[in-house]
């Protein structure tokens, strides 16, 4: 059977429905030495611990999932009044509905400064996100990515595509190995992919300097965003990258989407990522005709639901940027340095611990597990951390390997919107007390 490409669906043409992003943003709430911040859905949350007390809970995990933010369920609870089939009936509710995932398809376009010619595809998270990349890649093309990175990054890729690339001790290091592997690369296609801040310490990478090396071999860059644009932004013509991908249930809106942002190219030439309704414009005995654009991808009922809720996150993180950055330095400065000064206690580190970072910190407790102490965190303390290899295998066993450790696993506490100064001393005098020595 033959298949042929159309150009792309026609934007709806539909009035749109009443804004219903913004109604709920300015639902602030103080932070102790910080701005306001968005509210959360979980604030106030309170936790038993095994001696029967109950606290404040201190989810110092949102590097694996994040609360709500209280605008994102308002626009979720709003579209769901309405909610309908997308782009196929041309009743009230299936037209607004339409004319919703539409506008969260533009504000997710303008939140990470795309060009006028990407695609904005939404996808379940970064993982699909990176899958779909995979699917679109010229068979012809070499990949390029660190060993250190989320295996979300690492594993869509071709054996024979792959090149990984070494785990590097610094950040001018990083830079280098890049451009010595694109001078032996022999393909017109190369994609460079890059992580904006690391999924184990929170680190943030070199980003514009490796594009820059990238853009000089000829190469493409595909920048994993999932720890970064809830901390910094991303402009995607401003900083000449190719593809960004993100998740939603890592900026406050966990409603199962994700979003992959770039270049459309590729995307209008490879075939569907999911064969279906809604990515064909026309279905023969003899022959397919695939959609161009964001829908050629898009196969299936969407997540509008989903995919609104992303929208509204974006919205909010944006017009809160200033405070973000403000509580982050509040909560992230001095964590690495306290946590190292308890004997027995060891943090880990790609690129040194004095290295610009997230509020996120990984650390080893001598003669505990990881997950004992992950364990007894939130039992005594009530305090919420990930413990594990956090889907970055090779990376974390490097770290541990460079310090001597003896664990084969680590503590993530990943700090941000549901995090006070109060929260941050906790942990620190919780973890004091687990420690051999403390």
């Amino acid at each position: 059977m033959s298949t042929t490409a159309l150009a792309p669906a026609a934007a709806p043409t539909l009035p749109r429905p009443a804004e219903p992003t913004l109604a709920a943003v300015h639902q602030l709430r103080p932070r102790p030495s910080a701005p306001s911040t968005p509210a959360l859905v979980s604030d106030g949350l309170v936790c038993p611990l095994e001696s029967g007390a109950e606290v404040e809970y201190a989810n110092l995990d949102h590097g694996a999932s994040t609360s709500a933010f209280v605008a994102v369920k308002a626009a979720v609870d709003e579209a769901s009044l309405t909610y309908s089939s997308v782009h196929r009936g041309n009743g009230y509710a299936s037209r607004v509905t339409s004319a919703r995932y539409e506008q969260a398809r533009e504000v997710v376009a303008r939140f990470v400064g795309a060009r006028a010619d990407d695609h904005v595809i939404f996808t379940r998270n970064t993982t699909d996100s990176f899958n779909l990349l995979a699917s679109v890649v010229p068979q012809d093309a070499q990949v390029f990515v660190f060993g250190s990175d989320h295996h979300a990054t690492i594993l869509p890729w071709r054996a024979e595509q792959l090149v990984r690339l070494p785990v590097p001790s610094s950040p001018a290091e990083a830079v280098s190995v890049v451009d010595a592997a694109l001078r032996t690369s022999r393909t017109a296609d190369a994609l460079v992919v890059v992580t904006g801040a690391s999924n184990v310490t929170g680190e943030y990478w070199p980003v514009a300097q490796i594009a820059a090396v990238a853009r000089r071999h000829g190469a493409r860059v595909a920048l994993d965003a999932a720890q970064l644009v809830q901390h910094r932004a991303v402009d995607l013509a401003l900083e000449e990258l190719d593809y960004v991908a993100f998740s939603g249930h890592k900026i406050y809106a966990p409603y199962g989407a994700g979003v992959l942002v770039g270049r459309s190219d590729w995307l209008d030439a490879a075939e569907p990522y999911l064969a279906g309704g809604g990515a064909t414009a026309a279905v023969s005995d003899e022959d397919t005709t695939w959609q161009i654009g964001p829908a050629r991808h898009e196969a299936g009922s969407p997540n509008v639901l989903g995919a609104v809720a992303l929208a509204v996150a974006c919205e909010v993180v944006e017009e809160h940027r200033e405070a973000i950055a403000e509580l982050d330095e509040t909560l992230g400065r001095g964590l690495v340095s306290r946590l190292d000064a308890i004997p027995g206690v060891q943090t880990h580190s790609i690129f040194g611990p004095t290295h610009d970072r997230a509020p996120v910190v990984t650390f080893t407790v001598e003669g505990r597990s990881a997950q004992e102490v992950s364990r007894r965190l939130s039992d005594e303390h009530g305090i919420g951390v990930r413990d594990g290899r956090f889907c970055a295998h090779v990376l974390v066993d490097a770290l541990l390997a460079r310090q001597g450790s003896s664990s084969t696993s680590a503590v993530r506490a990943s700090l941000g919107l549901a995090n006070s100064p109060e929260h941050v001393d906790r942990l620190v005098a919780a973890v004091r007390s687990l420690a051999p020595r403390g």
